[in-house]
């Protein structure tokens, strides 16, 4: 798919799972970025063969950062089959800019009410305590009632570089996450649902990153299409337009908050 420039001011995707779309799609991507006007991409972890395919994918490109984590939305995995997963993070700790996709399972105990908290909180514990003993960020899956206990725990072991990709949740919360200095990221949903951009309003510039979550697709002007960075262009004006900022200013303190946030530049 060849594409024109699409625009001046450099920008990141945050959070992209780059290792779940098709080989075509990936190299699609990959080959377009520069002319989408994408100057890299944060591409988090499912689980620990998500994590090595992201490393690989990471070590071909400088333009692609990986996370290592395991995603909560899934059956645990045994003590052992985790240890595999952090001691692979350990070693890799130089190819890896941040702990993620890690965090709590809302949608599937929505799904499943009878489904055990504990382990995953166990598990989340040992990648905040990660995240500390390798002095990375931490990226997090956590939303609504989920996203109190998150912080209590991310309070309880001083963590502060921490990510709340995708973020829903009530007033109380998102105070309390900005009081914290945790940051979020948003989605192009941003363009159709009013949950997100009410907390766009309320949530201050400087702890906001933009993400696709890529391979997710998306609704309203991205009705059946595959989820291109491209698109984050359109998260970056309507996040101007809700916070009635210049869109270059946008630009520049999006892609400030992203490179400050990972500690690393592309």
């Amino acid at each position: 798919m060849k594409m024109a420039k699409i625009d001046p001011y450099p920008i990141i995707d945050a959070h992209i799972h780059l290792d779940l779309y098709d080989s075509e799609e990936r190299k699609e991507i990959l080959g377009s970025l520069e002319e989408s006007g994408v100057e890299g991409l944060v591409s988090v972890s499912f689980h620990l063969e998500s994590c090595m395919k992201n490393l690989e994918i990471s070590k071909r490109d400088p333009k692609i950062k990986s996370a290592f984590g395991f995603h909560p939305e899934q059956p645990l995995v045994s003590e052992a089959e985790l240890e595999k997963l952090i001691s692979f993070s350990r070693r890799n700790k130089h190819d890896m800019v941040a702990i993620g996709e890690v965090g709590l399972p809302y949608y599937s105990r929505m799904e499943n009410p009878s489904l055990q908290m504990e382990p995953y909180i166990e598990c989340l514990k040992a990648f905040i305590q990660l995240s500390n003993e390798l002095g990375k960020p931490i990226v997090l899956h956590s939303v609504y009632d989920d996203a109190p206990v998150v912080c209590d725990l991310l309070e309880q072991e001083s963590v502060e570089r921490a990510h709340f990709h995708w973020f829903k949740g009530d007033t109380k919360t998102i105070q309390r996450m900005q009081e914290n200095g945790y940051y979020i990221s948003v989605t192009p949903d941003i363009l159709y649902e009013k949950e997100i951009q009410d907390l766009v309003q309320d949530y201050p510039l400087s702890q906001i990153m933009v993400e696709t979550d890529g391979p997710w697709r998306f609704d309203g002007p991205f009705a059946g299409k595959m989820t291109h960075p491209v698109c984050i262009h359109k998260v970056v004006e309507e996040i101007s337009t809700l916070k009635r900022q210049p869109l270059q200013e946008v630009y520049e303190q999006l892609y400030t908050n992203t490179q400050n946030f990972f500690k690393c530049s592309w």
